[in-house]
């Protein structure tokens, strides 16, 4: 791979009082900067470096081009493994996702401040980098989705930890539907703090580079926090699309079991906004909702180490049950968007759903039991 092929790049840019600022771009703009094993290991290991070095008061995270942020993982490649690797566990698998959520947990406990700017098209993977940075920028284009039932996945990437903290179940509803939500929407549930315009990038860089920044990290959070309100422009955000229907969607999800959310899902509605996510759930995966379902139960009370743990392990019965390849087939790789799913959601017993969680490892082997013994 040469250095153009890169799909990340760093670089340092000088503050006014003589520090730096790390910034991480992801570089793949064909692929809508999907993340790859290619970008996380380096990425990780970059942070881990500007984490220890003094003399840069903080990151920030971008992607390429205007048009995406950063689309989600990369399954095309995991697609290619499950065809070659029919396994449990999947030895591309726990790579590709072990080094994905180790880089969340990384990020969520980073002592200093992360930036992120989710322009464009933030879906996926690129979510649970969003939620994991301390400081996150929305623009009128942002435009944010966990489409994962369409592909018979699963909100994953973190998802079962920040769709918990969305008001009124909404995570659950977005999860469920694959409904794309915009900026205004992204700090109505959490998922961003400030709102500038998507052509502002150069007048975020000289505001941070003016900053007066501090050697203390918690003191550097909050010089963060008040340069970046400085440049907040809700204004310049879409209408909320979410809002106006949150408590038909609380209502919903209150309806019963996922069965009974299934049914008034599928009963129709007259508003386009509803029956747009109504018709994404539809054609979705069943085992999809079910353990999307099952997993926001779960994950109620968990730690987000908890939570990582059992996604990996989630993830991994995924890349062997069928429908993640069947869903990445139809829709990337013969693009017939007819998938056969292999199961409706009535035969989705609960021990079916259930058997996702048990882990694939020998005991004590699992990659991140070791973050759950401190």
């Amino acid at each position: 791979m040469t250095t153009t092929d890169i799909p990340i790049r760093f670089d340092t840019l000088p503050t006014a009082n003589g520090q730096h600022l790390g910034i991480a771009t992801l570089w793949s703009e064909k692929s809508l900067n999907a993340l790859s094993l290619e970008m996380i290991r380096p990425l990780a290991a970059q942070l881990q470096q500007w984490h220890d070095d003094n003399n840069i008061t903080a990151v920030l995270l971008r992607g390429a081009g205007d048009k995406a942020f950063c689309a989600g993982g990369n399954i095309r490649q995991l697609y290619n493994s499950m065809l070659a690797h029919p396994t449990l566990p999947n030895p591309a698998a726990v790579d590709f996702f072990g080094h994905e959520y180790a880089l969340y947990r990384q990020m969520h406990m980073y002592a200093k401040p992360i930036v992120l700017w989710a322009s464009g098209i933030v879906m996926g993977g690129g979510l649970g980098l969003t939620a994991a940075a301390s400081h996150r920028i929305v623009t009128d284009t942002t435009r944010m989705a966990m489409p994962e039932i369409t592909i018979g996945l699963y909100p994953d990437a973190g998802g079962s930890w920040f769709l918990q903290r969305m008001p009124a179940k909404s995570g659950l509803f977005l999860g469920l539907t694959g409904i794309p939500f915009n900026g205004r929407d992204a700090i109505i549930t959490n998922l961003g703090d400030y709102a500038m315009n998507a052509d502002a990038w150069p007048q975020l860089l000289a505001a941070l580079q003016q900053a007066d920044w501090q050697t203390d990290a918690r003191h550097n959070h909050a010089i963060a926090s008040h340069t970046l309100n400085t440049l907040h422009q809700p204004h310049r955000l879409p209408e909320s699309q979410l809002l106006p229907h949150l408590e038909t969607v609380h209502d919903i999800l209150n309806a019963g079991d996922i069965h009974a959310v299934d049914k008034r899902l599928r009963a129709g509605f007259s508003d386009p906004w509803l029956q747009r996510a109504a018709d994404t759930y539809s054609q979705g995966c069943p085992a999809t909702a079910a353990l999307t379902w099952r997993l926001f139960e779960r994950a109620r009370h968990l730690s987000l180490a908890q939570i990582l743990h059992m996604e990996l392990t989630v993830s991994l019965h995924c890349c062997h049950n069928g429908d993640f390849q069947e869903g990445v087939r139809a829709l990337l790789v013969d693009k017939d968007k007819q998938p056969r799913w292999t199961r409706s959601l009535a035969e989705c017993s609960p021990a079916y759903i259930d058997s996702h969680f048990v882990s694939p490892f020998a005991a004590g082997e699992h990659p991140f039991d070791a973050w759950l013994r401190h």
